[in-house]
């Protein structure tokens, strides 16, 4: 249980990370590219390979581990994890893997928000 708590308390700080972060760069840019969306992810994934690299040379409670990656980075960006994961595959030798991995999570999440898109329209003429 207090490890739900915690990264509880981390998906909320994650959260509204993400949220400032994003706003604040698209303002700061005039153009349709969501450099916001780009930067939170970049970011994510440097926190994460960071934390990964220092969470295997320190110890420190689970519960604090799971609050940071979990929690925060996990509502700050799940591009993080997907990353970490892909490097991971290709460190270990599994390049068919990290590939499909890669290939799988880009074309599929893309296929999921079109999905969600016509899915909306479709029900939204339905009604009165």
């Amino acid at each position: 249980m207090k490890q739900l708590i915690f990264i509880a308390i981390g998906g909320s700080a994650g959260a509204v990370s993400r949220y400032l972060v994003s706003k604040g760069v698209n303002l700061l840019s005039a153009v349709i590219f969501p450099y916001g969306t780009l930067t939170v992810n970049i970011i994510g994934a440097f926190l994460i390979g960071f934390l990964f690299s220092l969470f295997n040379d320190v110890v420190i409670p689970v519960h604090y581990k799971s609050m940071i990656t979990v929690g925060f980075l996990g509502a700050f960006t799940t591009f993080s994890t997907y990353s970490l994961e892909s490097v991971n595959l290709l460190l270990g030798g599994e390049y068919k893997v990290a590939v499909i991995n890669i290939v799988l999570n880009n074309v599929l999440s893309i296929v999921a928000v079109v999905g969600g898109i016509f899915l909306f329209r479709f029900i939204n003429h339905l009604g009165p």
